[in-house]
């Protein structure tokens, strides 16, 4: 099993508008909990204590948020500009390695989530051949996805994940945001900034991008209407 997590928490989040102009997205609380928090909450729970995360935006309230945490060990990815998912995570690499040598876990910072049968760390572990894949994304179907829910994703054919193109309206399938990477697909791979979708369809093109259908519920909080209905639904 993968033992190392990054969290992707180096951007601003600016659909949430007012609320993240003093403090970062992933530091927006749900139910007086953050969402970073919320998302370290889930590694622990299943034996992920190496995490590294990637900062930005009012980096520093990032770090100093989680700097009382005794229950993983938090290293720090900082950016002086948002690197976008792809280059945040090339750029946090050294930080992954040797232990991510096989692979490791990447999440977003900002959806929360709700286990029901077994965690969705190892429902991807259980799926991950590291030889036959590069990478392997957490897909949620609609009516188990709450919040700021867009059009989807991905489709599923011949059991294999295929991202919706610009023609199409939908697709029955959304990413989560969470996925675990191999490293080897970062060689060709120059710094900078770059979303991680240039290396998923890279991987979906060679036959090497596969998905697990998570079991769970999963939220979106990406607006303050959002995070109002998110609220409600976990209360109730």
């Amino acid at each position: 099993m993968p033992t190392n997590l990054m969290i992707l928490a180096a951007g601003r989040g600016k659909r949430m508008l007012h609320l993240t102009d003093d403090k970062p997205k992933p530091l927006v609380s749900v139910l007086g909990r953050t969402l970073l928090d919320r998302v370290i909450d889930h590694a622990v729970q299943a034996d992920i204590h190496n995490i590294v995360i990637n900062t930005c935006y009012k980096g520093q309230m990032i770090i100093d948020s989680v700097s009382a945490r005794t229950d993983a060990d938090i290293r720090f990815s900082n950016e002086t500009e948002a690197l976008e998912t792809g280059g945040g995570v090339l750029n946090a690499l050294p930080l992954l390695l040797p232990e991510g040598k096989d692979g490791f876990f990447v999440a977003n910072a900002d959806p929360l989530w709700v286990d029901k049968t077994i965690s969705v760390f190892h429902q991807l572990n259980q799926a991950w051949i590291p030889e036959n894949t590069d990478i392997l994304l957490a897909l949620i179907t609609k009516p188990q996805a709450h919040g700021a829910v867009h059009n989807g994703d991905y489709h599923m054919e011949n059991g294999l994940p295929r991202r919706k193109m610009k023609e199409e309206s939908a697709a029955p399938y959304l990413f989560t945001g969470i996925q675990i990477l191999h490293p080897r697909i970062f060689r060709d791979v120059k710094p900078g900034i770059f979303s991680l979708v240039k290396l998923y369809d890279r991987a979906q093109e060679a036959g090497r991008l596969k998905a697990v259908i998570y079991d769970g519920d999963w939220y979106h909080v990406g607006t303050p209407e959002a995070l109002i209905q998110t609220e409600g639904l976990l209360k109730s």
